[in-house]
């Protein structure tokens, strides 16, 4: 199953509903579940000038982005018509302009936080196609690019206007580079949260938003107004990001004592990732200033230093607090942070050794 930011759960519900006002909601939630997504299928530079305190002018070359947005047209077919690359002005094609942005601001908090050029850290495209399907209620990582509905107009609005949603989506295919995490139970609940946490971590960067500025949402601004909500997931409080008549209460829980057992959704992988995304958050918090700074860069040497496929929540614990012993030292604030994390949504005992 290739990763989709909404859950087929939240899909069921809105397609079930017999409220006459969502009766283009319920039909366009039945018909994106319907549809199959379809199967995974020269480094650029540029010059970036800054002002030291001193008043000096410092330019320097970084990596810059390779981007290509294509239009599917409402067609469920990819990669779809050519609208945007790096040389081409802004197309007028609101959902074109945001989802390339978007795709230029994934790649700067990558370089920025972590040095890595790119998703697969070679420099290689970004790529996007935007008005898939009709009244698609989705956006997903097809394996090769990003890939954009428009929503139904009555309980989703559209995706590209999200960053969260655009870093989230492909941060799927940074794990894919690192080796990949099994889309299924624990593993898979994992591999959501890693993307929820970059997701959320590409829009504080881009804000500059500190620990406590930020709103910690993902998805933010993507249902109408009509539905009570403020985004599909929160990282810092997850079960509080919507309660509708509709699509019922946020179910995810912060602590592993709630932990969800279903067959559903992959085993429960857009459900169970609030309890890794409340112990990213206690970490961030614990450390305050950028949670990119220290924070982020734990989660990222934890992907990047290699995992198990099918690594659960402890053994993912216990590879965060090796990454901050690596990065900061054994006795380091970091690690305390992380370890806190960890015993605050209950993966690790209270008292027990330091794993």
């Amino acid at each position: 199953m290739i990763p989709a930011i909404v859950p087929p759960f939240l899909l069921a519900r809105i397609a079930g509903t017999a409220d006459p006002r969502l009766a283009r909601a319920a039909a366009a939630a039945a018909r994106t579940l319907s549809l199959p997504r379809p199967a995974r299928g020269a480094a650029r530079e540029r010059l970036r000038l800054s002002i030291e305190e001193s008043g000096t002018l410092v330019a320097e070359t970084s990596p810059a982005p390779d981007r290509v947005v294509s239009d599917a047209q409402n067609r469920e077919e990819l990669p779809g018509v050519r609208v945007r690359g790096e040389e081409d002005p802004p197309s007028g094609d609101e959902a074109v302009d945001e989802a390339f942005d978007g795709l230029g601001a994934t790649f700067d908090f990558l370089w920025d936080a972590f040095g890595r050029n790119g998703i697969d850290g070679a420099g290689g495209s970004l790529a996007a196609t935007v008005h898939y399907g009709v009244e698609y209620d989705n956006a997903f990582w097809s394996g090769e690019r990003m890939v954009f509905g428009d929503g139904d107009g009555e309980v989703f609005t559209g995706f590209t206007g999200s960053l969260s949603i655009i870093a989230h989506e492909l941060t799927h295919g940074l794990i894919d580079a690192e080796g990949g995490l099994e889309y299924q139970g624990q593993s898979g609940a994992i591999n959501e949260s890693i993307a929820d946490v970059f997701g959320v971590l590409a829009e504080q960067h881009a804000a500059g938003h500190s620990v406590q500025d930020a709103s910690w949402l993902v998805g933010a601004g993507i249902f109408s107004d009509a539905v009570q909500g403020v985004a599909l997931r929160s990282v810092k409080d997850p079960g509080t990001a919507y309660d509708d008549d509709v699509l019922g209460r946020d179910p995810q829980p912060g602590h592993l004592r709630d932990y969800v057992e279903t067959d559903e959704d992959n085993g429960g992988v857009h459900i169970n990732s609030g309890i890794p995304n409340r112990a990213f958050y206690l970490t961030a918090a614990a450390l305050g200033g950028k949670a990119w700074e220290r924070a982020g860069r734990i989660w990222y040497r934890t992907l990047t230093d290699g995992l198990s496929p099918t690594i659960d929540f402890a053994g993912f614990a216990a590879a965060t607090l090796a990454a901050a012993r690596a990065e900061y030292g054994e006795d380091s604030e970091e690690v305390a942070a992380a370890r806190d994390g960890w015993v605050g949504v209950g993966v690790i005992e209270d008292g027990s050794p330091a794993v």
